[in-house]
């Protein structure tokens, strides 16, 4: 393997672990007050590790089928803690694929961030197994097939929620603010 493919994976997985620790930690639902922002945080990080991992040639594994790499992490409990934290704000509507058709569905922010999650998880078993290309291949394809396609998602969600937030305020306060920083 390469040393640019080595540096990668080393990249991809301390991504990935930043991304489950911030979005465990959120889903726990410890700090409501700051769970946008540090997922804002978490999936643009991600997204670039993944964007990283879409720019490059398609990795191939050595064998022709996955290794197993054991039990599947299980992301319920991380669902379910996120689902409580965006009750009413959870689901969202989205283009299935905007290159093809103009179909709309219904999306999920938390099952968007916990897929994103047990894909990550599944690349870092492989990964912690010593099978190096085939976390790589893992991260790569489901990156290319669905966890980019969540992360994108998310990310417009998040910063929705956020944008709304942060600008939807009264416009006598907005005004209040602005002079005060037009006046020291």
């Amino acid at each position: 393997m390469s040393d640019e493919l080595t540096l990668l994976s080393e990249e991809t997985a301390r991504d990935a672990r930043s991304y489950l620790g911030a979005v465990t930690e959120v889903a726990s639902g410890s700090s409501p007050e700051t769970a946008i922002p540090v997922l804002l945080l978490a999936v643009s990080q991600v997204s670039l590790a993944g964007a990283r991992l879409g720019a490059i040639t398609d990795v191939v594994p050595e064998d022709r089928f996955e290794a197993d790499p054991g039990p599947e992490a299980d992301v319920d409990p991380l669902r379910q803690g996120l689902a409580n934290l965006f009750e009413g704000l959870d689901e969202y509507a989205h283009l299935v694929d905007p290159l093809v058709s103009l179909e709309v569905a219904t999306g999920s922010l938390s099952n968007d961030l916990s897929e994103i999650a047990s894909a990550l998880a599944h690349g870092l078993q492989h990964l912690e197994a010593g099978r190096v290309t085939e976390a790589l291949w893992w991260w790569q394809f489901s990156y290319l097939s669905s966890w980019g396609d969540s992360a994108t998602r998310a990310l417009r969600v998040l910063h929705t929620v956020l944008r709304h937030v942060r600008l939807d305020a009264d416009e006598e306060t907005v005004a209040d603010a602005e002079f005060d920083a037009l006046h020291p």
